[in-house]
């Protein structure tokens, strides 16, 4: 490896090693929170999703149906993907 090669790749090294400290030091408020835990029986909390109505995506939340009509959630993991 030419001394030019071998000079750069120090650098790079050196930098990489000079930011990783910084990289590493996150507080608190940073990490993700936990998931919320629900049991059969809770209200939902509300959330926001899209739907494609055949034209375009429209927002529809869990909101707009409270006290109106009654809403099952559920989730089918790898629904739909063939998998």
């Amino acid at each position: 490896m030419p001394k030019v090669g071998i000079s750069a790749a120090l650098a790079i090294l050196l930098a990489l090693s000079s930011i990783s400290p910084l990289v590493s030091r996150v507080s608190a408020a940073d990490q993700p929170k936990p998931p919320m835990k629900f049991k059969v029986g809770d209200v939902a909390p509300d959330f926001k999703l899209q739907y494609f109505d055949g034209n375009d995506l429209k927002d529809v939340t869990l909101s707009q149906y409270r006290g109106k009509k009654n809403v099952v959630v559920a989730f089918f993991i790898f629904a739909f993907t063939g998998g």
